[in-house]
């Protein structure tokens, strides 16, 4: 299905075409690469696929194997919601601080339990396992390498002059995939796996925590924007038990939900030209899926080279996850009231 795009718009006397507008601005945002750009297309609201993307198969597995329906678990998440007024109102407070609508909040919480969770039936449970994280003895390591030793290395020399968490992360993570990922260094042969699942699942691979299930790479990469926006501690890799107690606390983890999702707006506008604010599938699609600067200088890329080719550019896409928050929006909307910010 093409994509509805915005309608012709006005430069003096001149009107201009949907596609050739786009174009032009996109083209202004591709000239200042790495600043705002004055104007960016707004993505419109909806899905651009008629049928939902293909669901991954351990997701499909995940649910056939408790006897459950990807439906049964988006009405328990829904009516998590909807029954507790307490987390509507945490959810608005979080969204409030980082300037995004409480929808893409709601849309990310209703994915991952829709899709990769079973929400617990009550708040509760969740500060209750918060707090037992922060009494154990948790730490980030692969073998006997601890994390905040291994990133040490001359390999990663060039993050170090990175001050703010997420362009750090992201560069250690960078130089795992291209020096470390599935080779043999020093003798030790490192998994052919993701950063995050080699070094930040010390209970077992590929899990993810609380209520927004948010991996602990994940806090680490924003923690400095939590910290700025929302005041409290700096989480750091040295002190795992404190990165799971964010992750897990809802009173901690909404802000991160919050920063992240914020990251995902703030890089496809910057980087690709897109406001995707008004487009709570395509946010919840980057929750899913991470790496949101990495993935806005590819459809920056892939968009540059298809308007010098004299095509039209390629709007950000949702996945299987993200579709079902647009295609379920009435439902989400209403768990808020009142004029939301864009």
């Amino acid at each position: 299905m093409h994509a509805d795009l915005p309608g012709p718009r006005k430069i003096g006397a001149i009107f201009f075409p949907a596609r050739l507008w786009v174009a032009i601005v996109l083209l202004a945002a591709f000239a200042s690469a790495g600043h705002a750009s004055a104007q960016t297309v707004p993505v419109p609201s909806g899905n651009r696929n008629i049928d939902q993307p293909a669901i991954p198969s351990g997701a499909l597995s995940r649910t056939e194997a408790t006897g459950d329906t990807f439906e049964g678990k988006y009405q328990r998440i829904l009516e998590l919601l909807a029954s507790n007024k307490e987390l509507i109102s945490k959810i608005e407070l979080a969204a409030a601080k980082y300037e995004i609508d409480p929808i893409h909040i709601a849309g990310a919480l209703v994915g991952e339990h829709t899709y990769n969770v079973d929400a617990l039936d009550r708040l509760q449970t969740y500060y209750v396992k918060a707090l037992a994280y922060l009494g154990s003895d948790l730490t980030f390591k692969h073998g006997g390498q601890k994390v905040v030793d291994f990133v040490e290395r001359w390999q990663f020399s060039r993050c170090r002059s990175h001050r703010d968490s997420y362009d750090l992360w992201a560069c250690r993570e960078t130089v795992w995939n291209t020096k470390f990922r599935g080779r043999t260094v020093g003798s030790i042969a490192w998994p052919d796996d993701r950063f995050g699942r080699v070094f930040f699942q010390p209970l077992y691979a590929g899990q993810t925590f609380g209520l927004g299930q948010l991996n602990p790479l994940a806090a680490l990469r924003v923690t400095d924007m939590v910290v700025r926006v929302s005041g409290g501690k700096k989480l750091s890799a040295s002190k795992a038990p404190e990165v799971y107690q964010a992750i897990m606390d809802p009173d901690i983890s909404l802000d991160y939900m919050a920063a992240v999702l914020r990251v995902a707006i703030d890089a496809y506008g910057k980087i690709a030209g897109f406001d995707i604010s008004g487009n709570p599938g395509i946010t919840a699609t980057l929750y899913n899926l991470g790496d949101v600067r990495n993935r806005a200088r590819v459809l920056a890329d892939k968009n540059r080279q298809l308007i010098a080719e004299g095509q039209a550019a390629q709007l950000p896409q949702e996945n299987y996850y993200g579709w079902l928050v647009n295609d379920r929006i009435d439902d989400l909307r209403g768990l808020f009231n009142g004029p939301k910010p864009g």
